[in-house]
């Protein structure tokens, strides 16, 4: 990770600097000995993290940060036990007090460890979360075969279990994924969650009559029949109609 050491005392941060080259993973990018040079540090080298200095000539550490456009990771390392709450106010990770105890610091680098792979966990499951448009082609892979489909040419999906069974053509391979998640991801006018074990491909629908207790049955162009549910059923018929 990408560090910048922020201090006003130069023995501070070869004291900081020595603890860190135990360290493999973290790389001290730059030194600064004021908020301002911070500053522009930071702004030229986007580091990932920075050891931050409270009470410094001039501007504060708070200060800082305050004036940064974009904040990296912040472990302040002080003098001072005051401004515990303050730091942890700005969304720091950790407040170590001078000087640096070897402990502390190992916990406080597995703290910016850890936020940094939820992060990055966090990410994929956004990216994981994108609606699919029906021109999008999907992975699928059960056991040894894997298939690249057009979602259109998707009919219809099937719970089973913490599984989806997927059906295109005369296929209808097997996915871990629950069929909740993957109705996030479709859109209502194209994909309809027609009761609790079936999301049908609304193009697919040829025929449609009134079936028991208000509900309704569908007839897909593969020859499925399917029934609708009575909780579906009003906004199944709002969808479809002028």
């Amino acid at each position: 990770m990408k560090t910048i050491l922020v201090d006003d005392e130069r023995l501070a941060r070869k004291e900081l600097s020595n603890l860190l080259a135990r360290h493999q993973n973290i790389e001290i990018i730059a030194e600064a000995q004021n908020a301002d040079e911070a500053k522009e540090l930071i702004e030229q080298h986007d580091p990932d993290l920075i050891f931050l200095d409270i009470q410094m000539p001039g501007k504060t550490g708070f200060e800082l940060l305050e004036e940064l456009n974009s904040t990296p990771e912040v472990i302040f390392v002080t003098a001072y036990d005051d401004y515990a709450i303050r730091a942890f106010e700005v969304n720091a990770l950790d407040y170590l007090l001078k000087p640096v105890d070897e402990a502390r610091l190992g916990d406080a680098l597995q703290r910016v460890q850890e936020r940094k792979e939820k992060t990055k966990e966090d990410t994929i499951e956004s990216e994981n979360d994108s609606v699919l448009d029906l021109d999008d082609q999907i992975f699928l892979k059960d056991g040894d075969k894997c298939w690249f489909v057009t979602l259109r040419d998707v009919r219809m999906f099937e719970s089973e279990g913490n599984y989806v069974r997927v059906y295109f053509g005369n296929s209808k391979p097997l996915i871990l994924k629950s069929l909740n998640n993957l109705e996030k991801r479709l859109v209502d006018k194209d994909f309809f969650r027609i009761n609790r074990k079936f999301i049908v491909n609304l193009k697919e629908v040829i025929h449609i009559e009134p079936w028991f207790n208000g509900g309704l049955q569908i007839k897909l162009k593969s020859g499925d029949q399917l029934e609708v549910s009575r909780r579906q059923s009003t906004k199944f018929k709002d969808l479809l109609s002028l």
